[in-house]
């Protein structure tokens, strides 16, 4: 007869035994951990408020004692003159950079990688993600500078060629245009390394099968490159159709002005303006609750949508 059987299988360690060998790696996991928690997780408390008349002042515990408005801040915003344009406007932003921004650098990376001269292959994978570490408030201010219309770079040149000077900043037809195209600017480079790193991966006796057989560089990279790096592709592209949404706050806060709120104006402005400015939480609670759940449903349905077409998924 067997003898009792023991709690925890051989070879498999307790938690204790677990956390006692890995204790340095979790006191440096443990700021992040915590970071979640207090800035992310914590203050999903205050997602009542969007179904509340929360008065500023009554303090955290007006949170779980205002009055009850159930879903009148969601039928006030979807009712408003406000809701298309901002929908709109969020969502061509978010748009227009996936479809010009995500096949930069992987363009980029390609090129990078197909070089024979490494030095100037090295400079330049230098040179293209320097921009990432300068500030949105620095790239702001470098357009307005450069675009200004009166003393601004773009516009003297402009004037020399026997034009006008354009008002970039100050013309609604223009904002998205910059938006786009600054944000290109200055995160292609950056964002290449990683596509950068997935091609360097590939085993060189692939490219030398391939010599052989005859491919030239364009077949090795339709036929070689695109297919070993799909992968991290597709996590990175469900990873930003998780993001669609997301427009950056600061960047557009920093731009836009009310001449340029009908293709500026974006949810996470309108949030900021609501709460911060008119003082009104619970309204701006319904419409940054909306905002996350678009969002979240965009990450769903991409992962079904990736792992039913291609096989490959974030879980």
């Amino acid at each position: 007869m067997s003898g009792p059987v023991n709690a925890i299988q051989p070879g498999r360690k307790s938690l204790r035994q677990l956390i006692t060998r890995d204790h340095q790696l979790m006191l440096m996991f443990l700021p992040v951990f915590l970071f979640y928690i207090i800035f992310c997780y914590l203050p999903m408390v205050g997602l009542a408020m969007a179904f509340e008349d929360f008065k500023m002042g009554s303090g955290f515990t007006g949170v779980f004692s205002s009055p009850w408005v159930g879903l009148r801040w969601f039928e006030q915003f979807f009712s408003s003159v406000f809701a298309w344009r901002l929908i709109r406007n969020t969502f061509l932003l978010s748009f227009y950079s996936l479809v010009f921004g995500f096949p930069i650098p992987i363009i980029f990376a390609i090129c990078i990688t197909q070089l024979r001269a490494r030095r100037f292959a090295k400079a330049a994978q230098v040179v293209t993600y320097l921009p990432y570490f300068i500030s949105t408030v620095v790239v702001v201010g470098m357009m307005t500078n450069f675009l200004s219309p009166s003393g601004g770079i773009i516009n003297q040149a402009i004037k020399a060629f026997g034009g006008k000077a354009i008002n970039f900043m100050g013309m609604p037809s223009w904002f998205r245009k910059l938006y786009v195209i600054s944000g290109s600017w200055q995160s292609f480079g950056f964002n290449a390394i990683i596509f950068v790193a997935a091609i360097m991966g590939i085993d060189p006796a692939l490219y030398e099968a391939m010599r052989v057989d005859g491919a030239s560089r364009w077949q090795q990279i339709i036929h070689l490159i695109l297919p070993m790096i799909s992968d991290t592709v597709i996590l990175l592209l469900i990873m930003t159709l998780g993001n669609l949404l997301n427009v950056g706050f600061e960047k557009v806060y920093l731009m836009y002005s009310p001449a340029v709120y009908e293709t500026g104006d974006v949810i996470a402005t309108y949030v900021y303006r609501q709460g911060i400015e008119n003082k009104n939480f619970g309204y701006a609670s319904a419409v940054g609750l909306f905002y996350s759940a678009v969002g979240f449903l965009f990450v769903i349905s991409s992962n079904a949508l990736s792992r039913k077409v291609t096989g490959s998924s974030l879980w």
